[in-house]
């Protein structure tokens, strides 16, 4: 099963970290987002399982 709680908690932090880069640094913030993203897809490949019938 997806492991949304992880996720979540994954992408809220990146959010804040982002919003608290902006607006001096908007490449910073979207850095920041681009890798919270990459690591909750991640987690979502790993923690999915097999869900074909």
């Amino acid at each position: 099963m997806p492991d949304y709680q992880k996720m979540y908690y994954i992408m809220c932090a990146a959010a804040s970290k982002a919003l608290d880069a902006l607006p001096g640094d908007g490449a910073a913030a979207a850095k920041v987002l681009q890798k919270a993203l990459e690591e909750a897809e991640e987690i979502y490949i790993q923690t999915c399982g097999d869900t074909e019938q």
